[in-house]
C-alpha cells in the first residue's frame, strides 16, 4: 500500500530513478503484504527512521555532461593539449574531513567529550597527521559502534590486513609522494555547528588556488598558516601542537574572497580560533584527542605488532603511548622528525628491505605462474591451450621473470612503496 501511494504521487515519483520507479510499480501491483525497499525511505531502527541514513552522491560529471565537456575543452585550450590527445585531471590534493563534536551525550546518558578543536582547515606534518590517522577518533557516530576510536580501516571486518602493515604502506606512500596533510572540519567548530558546509567548501577554495599558492612552505611563510602551540595550564602541558597548523585571517582574505564577497564576516576570529568560543572545552577536547591517541598506540605495544612497524611509525607510536621513544626522543626531536624526510627514507636500510621484499615476492609469483602454465600446456588439450593463448602467456611470463630478476629491476623500484616484509610468505 505504501508503494502504491508513492507511485500515485506524480511529482515526487518522477524524482526517482528509472530502475527505482520500475521496482515500486512492481511492488504496488503485487500483494500488499510484501516488502519493497525505497530509496526515499530510511531504514527503521527500533520503530523509528534511522538518524544516520546512507546516501549516494550525485555524479555531476555524468549527470551534467555539457558542463563536463566545457571544462574539458577549457582545460585543453589552457594547457594547449591537441584535440587528438586526452585531457587528464590528476588528483594533486586530498582533503579528508574530521567529524567534530562539542560536549554531548549518548541516548543512554553516557557523556561524550568534545573534539571540536579544529578550525576550518588544518595542516599537519606527517608525525602529527599519523597520530590522528592511527587513532581515527570520533566522538559520536551511530553508523558503527558509537563513541571512541573508529573508522572503516580500523575495523577487522573491513580490512583483512594487519593494521601495522597497512599503516607502514600508507606512511611510505605519503612520505615518497610528498603528501600535504590538510584536513577540513565537519560537524562543529568549537560550539558553532557547520555540518558538512566547510568540508564541501574548502575543496572549492583549493581548486581556485594554484599549486604554488597551495605550497605549505609558502602558506606558512606568508602567515596564511599559523602553528598551534602547546599551552601550560596548572603546571601541565596541554599538547595543542598535535593540531598542527591552521588557517589565519590572511588565508581568509586572500583565498576565500574568491568565493565570498566578505569572507571575514563568515570566517571570523572565533571560528578560526575555537578556544575563543570556550577555553575549557578546547582544553578538554585537546586532552581527549591526546588520550585517545595514547590508548590507540598502546594496543600496538601490548599485542607486540609494533615490532613490525617501520622506524618512523614505531617512533610515533611510542611518542603517542609514552610521550617519548625508548631512546628518550619526543615527537619534536630532530631524531624523530628526520625519520619522516623523503631523502632519509630513500637511503634507509628498512626501505631498501621493502624493495628487496618486493623483488622476492614478484620472483616467487612469476615462478609459480610459469610452473602452472607449463603444467597446463603439458596436460591440457591443444585446443584448450590455444583458446587461452597459453604459449603466448608463458612467453610473456618468462620475459617478465627475466626483467624482475635483473639488477635494473631493483633500481627501477626506488621511489615506489615496495612490499611489506611482515606479509611476505
Amino acid at each position: 500500500r505504501q508503494a502504491e501511494g508513492l507511485t500515485q504521487h506524480a511529482v515526487k515519483f518522477d524524482e526517482f530513478t528509472e530502475p527505482m520507479q520500475k521496482r515500486l510499480k512492481r511492488a504496488a501491483a503485487d500483494s500488499p503484504t510484501d516488502y519493497v525497499v525505497s530509496s526515499a525511505n530510511f531504514r527503521l531502527v527500533n520503530g523509528k527512521p534511522t538518524a544516520n541514513p546512507r546516501y549516494l552522491q550525485v555524479r555531476t560529471d555524468f549527470g551534467e555532461p555539457r558542463a563536463r565537456h566545457i571544462a574539458s575543452v577549457a582545460a585543453a585550450l589552457r594547457r594547449r593539449v591537441p584535440v587528438t590527445e586526452a585531457v587528464h585531471f590528476p588528483v594533486n590534493g586530498v582533503l579528508p574531513g574530521r567529524r567534530n563534536n562539542p560536549p554531548d551525550q549518548l541516548a543512554d546518558g553516557t557523556p561524550i567529550r568534545p573534539l571540536s578543536v579544529f578550525n576550518p582547515l588544518h595542516y599537519q606534518e606527517l608525525p602529527e597527521l599519523f597520530m590522528d590517522l592511527i587513532t581515527s577518533v570520533t566522538g559520536k557516530s551511530p553508523s558503527t559502534t558509537g563513541a571512541g576510536s573508529e573508522a572503516a580501516l580500523t575495523k577487522g571486518p573491513f580490512n583483512a590486513l594487519t593494521y601495522v602493515a597497512d599503516l607502514n604502506s600508507t606512511l611510505v606512500g605519503f612520505i615518497l609522494s610528498g603528501y600535504a596533510g590538510f584536513s577540513t572540519a565537519a560537524g562543529y567548530i568549537g560550539r558553532t555547528r557547520v555540518d558538512h558546509d566547510i568540508s564541501l567548501l574548502i575543496p572549492e577554495v583549493m581548486c581556485r588556488m594554484s599549486e604554488e599558492e597551495r605550497s605549505v612552505k609558502r602558506l606558512i611563510e606568508t602567515g596564511c598558516l599559523e602553528k598551534v602551540e602547546d599551552v601550560q595550564l596548572s603546571g601541565r602541558a596541554v599538547l595543542a601542537s598535535r593540531l598542527g597548523y591552521r588557517i589565519t585571517e590572511r588565508f581568509v582574505n586572500r583565498f576565500l574572497g574568491r568565493i565570498f564577497e566578505s569572507p571575514a564576516e563568515v570566517f571570523n576570529s572565533p571560528l578560526l580560533r575555537p578556544e575563543q568560543q570556550d577555553w575549557a572545552m578546547f582544553v578538554d577536547g585537546v586532552d581527549n584527542l591526546v588520550q585517545a591517541q595514547q590508548k590507540a598506540a598502546q594496543t600496538y605495544i601490548d599485542d607486540g605488532s609494533i615490532k613490525d612497524a617501520c622506524p618512523p611509525l614505531k617512533a610515533i607510536l611510542y611518542c603517542m603511548a609514552n610521550g617519548k621513544t625508548p631512546e628518550g626522543y619526543t615527537a619534536d626531536s630532530p631524531q624523530v622528525r628526520d625519520l619522516f624526510k623523503r631523502e632519509n627514507v630513500l637511503t634507509s636500510a628498512w626501505y631498501l628491505e621493502r624493495l628487496a621484499c618486493k623483488k622476492r615476492m614478484e620472483t616467487k609469483r612469476l615462478q609459480k605462474g610459469i610452473e602452472s602454465l607449463k603444467n597446463f600446456i603439458k596436460t591440457a588439450s591443444p585446443a584448450d591451450a590455444k583458446r587461452i593463448h597459453a604459449e603466448d602467456r608463458l612467453k610473456a611470463a618468462e620475459a617478465e621473470y627475466k626483467k624482475v630478476t635483473s639488477e635494473q629491476y631493483a633500481k627501477s623500484l626506488v621511489g615506489t612503496a615496495g612490499a611489506e616484509p611482515c606479509l611476505e610468505v
